[in-house]
């Protein structure tokens, strides 16, 4: 569209509610310097543009009807003659809304230019997260890997899951009156949720509890003396709920527990400045485990494939995870063989591409293919 690109504006997330702006987590002039051959950034609103509350609020100014994966003629013909009209157009949301099949080779390359290599943390949470690692090493020593978990089981990520979890009747409750402050909608009056909850399980849809996570490695072969960096927010159910993995896994760690609170106090006015921290601690991991969907674990696989292939990125299998764990037939070397077989192929190697692929978790074929 040969269009000038203003720095973007982040979303505000609905769980943690997070007001972070670009500026406060990327190196803006790195951003703007690696990409000036593809395009044209400037970093804020032209001062002969008076009407800067109308972006991402007045019908005019905002750009809202774009479907999901929209093809690269859908902006051609759609979002061009809008700006040719306007000169300034917002895009509200851009979450997804560029196929990934359907444009120019060069696009997706340039996709992964930016997302690989454009994008780069402020310096002051590189060198932290830098700090983070080498406390991670000096844990396990040089010869010993160490595992990064992002456990994926905060009360919002379980609120919005919509599935069950074991818990007490006052627990459940609690539950269903915070889903139903926040997404009354959906929530309805809870009755139909049983059968939601039961068919996502049965789905492999739902996050994974701490002692599901915990069964899962051990059966992977990991030992009691796994080193394990844990990145996740503060657990749902708190010290009762994390009792499991931490019983057969003691050494686990976070970012709170290998920092002072000095440290980390500079990066507490943003959640996503945390969560920086976190992502390449487990970018840098020796082994990664997701537990959960998400673009934090889908990023982080896709780069370090990205990377070469070279560093194990663990995908569950939620599905079997569920049918295994409910069948009280099941034994544990039957369960033990289940796991293994099915992860061989959930490790971060090289996988086929398919259309409407992710290309952030898989970047093989337009990130790393010559020709």
């Amino acid at each position: 569209m040969n269009a000038t690109l203003i720095l973007p504006v982040l979303k505000q997330d609905q769980i943690w509610k997070d007001q972070t702006k670009f500026e406060d987590i990327f190196d803006v002039d790195h951003f703007i310097d690696y990409l000036k051959d593809d395009v044209r950034i400037v970093r804020d609103i032209p001062e002969w543009f008076t009407d800067k509350a109308e972006l991402f609020s007045s019908i005019r100014r905002t750009v809202k009807n774009i479907p999901k994966y929209a093809p690269a003629q859908f902006y051609i013909d759609n979002v061009l003659p809008r700006i040719k009209e306007k000169k300034i157009m917002a895009l509200k949301p851009f979450v997804d809304r560029l196929g990934y099949d359907n444009v120019p080779q060069e696009i997706n390359r340039l996709r992964c230019r930016v997302n690989y290599h454009a994008l780069k943390f402020l310096p002051e949470i590189e060198n932290m997260a830098d700090s983070l690692l080498s406390r991670m090493r000096n844990r396990t020593g040089s010869t010993n890997p160490f595992m990064a978990l992002h456990l994926r089981f905060e009360k919002g990520m379980v609120g919005l899951s919509f599935c069950d979890f074991v818990g007490s009747r006052m627990e459940k409750a609690l539950m269903a009156l915070y889903r139903l402050k926040e997404w009354p909608r959906r929530f309805k009056d809870g009755s139909h949720l049983w059968a939601l909850a039961l068919q996502k399980r049965k789905e492999g849809r739902c996050p994974l509890e701490p002692g599901e996570v915990a069964v899962m490695l051990r059966a992977m072969g990991y030992p009691k003396e796994t080193q394990i960096y844990v990145a996740s927010g503060q657990v749902y159910g708190g010290q009762n709920r994390m009792a499991p993995l931490r019983n057969m896994f003691p050494n686990l760690v976070t970012k709170e527990e290998l920092a002072t609170k000095l440290e980390l106090d500079g990066f507490r006015k943003h959640v996503t400045s945390l969560a920086a921290l976190d992502f390449l601690v487990c970018l840098k991991s020796d082994v990664f485990v997701m537990t959960h969907g998400g673009n934090f674990a889908k990023l982080i696989i896709g780069h370090r494939r990205y990377m070469g292939h070279r560093l194990k990125s663990i995908k569950p299998d939620k599905g079997l995870m569920s049918k295994s764990l409910g069948d009280p037939y099941m034994g544990w070397a039957t369960f033990v063989e289940d796991v293994i077989v099915t992860h061989q192929t959930r490790s971060g190697l090289p996988e086929e591409t398919f259309p409407n692929y992710d290309i952030w978790e898989n970047p093989l074929t337009p990130c790393m293919c010559r020709t």
